[in-house]
């Protein structure tokens, strides 16, 4: 199938592509990868008439590091950000994330950016955004705001975000030094779609057989409407990282997620996977060779 027609718009300065949303407003979609949107026009689910392309927009392709966040802008692709070593250094989630993200092929297109816009539970960034704090950076005719992670999503693919507005950039929090992290999930094939997945960030006191977990946070892919944060450490803190007990986190992750059933799996598939995915991230975090995060400065 082919989309419907519209018109193509292809503004070379974030203010140009601001006026062009202010004019067409509703009528309108933002063009970054298009790795989620073509798909959506060409099947006609989406019928815009226009097509803001902000591909040649300057300065929204770089990926800034600070002591306190890295700051991903709209055009940057999932591989760049992948393959960008100072954010590996001081957030390692976002390669773990991103590298289970579709297939090559998809990542050198898709937009970090893109995919926290479009607001799919089942993809990996978005639960990456709220796991780490992020603030998403709109801008719009009324000028700019800033948006906690926590209170962009509003449901399957829906956000917060006006027709009028585009996302320029989306700044993720670094994490507590000594943090350790991974992201795990699990498909039918390599780079469908997630039957459950997560990201998960712990932090763990002292070393060696001494080691205990004080605490840990861990954000869903494909088991929630919207991505959110569940707080794991009433089930971890104190566990002692040489013989740990997770059987307390597989009930709390049960109780928390109430996955919908598709043809994929049923809900209490989903469910107990979620929860075994959560045990087996765990125990791999309490190994001498996981990656930490370099945190705050």
């Amino acid at each position: 199938m082919k989309p419907a027609p519209f018109v193509h718009h292809s503004p070379r300065a974030l203010d140009e592509a601001v006026a062009v949303l202010a004019e067409v407003g509703h009528d309108g979609k933002v063009l970054a990868g298009g790795q989620s949107l073509i798909p959506v026009l060409n099947m006609r689910l989406a019928q815009p008439a226009h097509l803001v392309d902000i591909n040649r927009v300057a300065g929204l392709d770089t990926v800034t590091v600070t002591d306190t966040h890295v700051r991903v802008g709209a055009i940057v692709r999932h591989a760049q950000l992948e393959k960008h070593d100072e954010a590996y250094a001081v957030l390692p989630l976002l390669r773990q994330a991103l590298r289970n993200v579709a297939h090559p092929a998809i990542r050198n297109r898709g937009t970090t950016v893109g995919s926290i816009a479009h607001a799919d539970a089942a993809g990996e960034m978005p639960s990456v955004a709220v796991v780490t704090d992020a603030v998403i950076e709109a801008v719009g005719p009324r000028g700019r705001r800033e948006i906690a992670a926590g209170e962009f999503f509003e449901g399957p693919l829906q956000t917060v975000l006006e027709a009028d507005e585009l996302v320029e950039a989306v700044r993720f929090g670094r994490l507590a030094p000594g943090t350790r992290t991974t992201f795990v999930e699990s498909a039918r094939r390599h780079g469908d779609y997630a039957l459950a997945g997560l990201g998960l960030a712990v932090d763990v006191e002292g070393a060696g057989a001494d080691a205990v977990v004080r605490s840990a946070r861990a954000s869903y892919v494909s088991v929630t409407d919207i991505p959110v944060v569940v707080d794991l450490t009433d089930a971890v803190a104190g566990q002692p990282v040489s013989s740990p007990d997770w059987s307390a986190v597989e009930d709390l992750v049960q109780a928390a997620i109430a996955p919908e059933a598709d043809i994929h799996a049923s809900s209490d598939y989903r469910r107990a996977l979620a929860a075994e995915l959560t045990r087996r991230a765990l125990t791999s975090l309490t190994t001498e060779t996981i990656e930490s995060t370099g945190g705050a400065a």
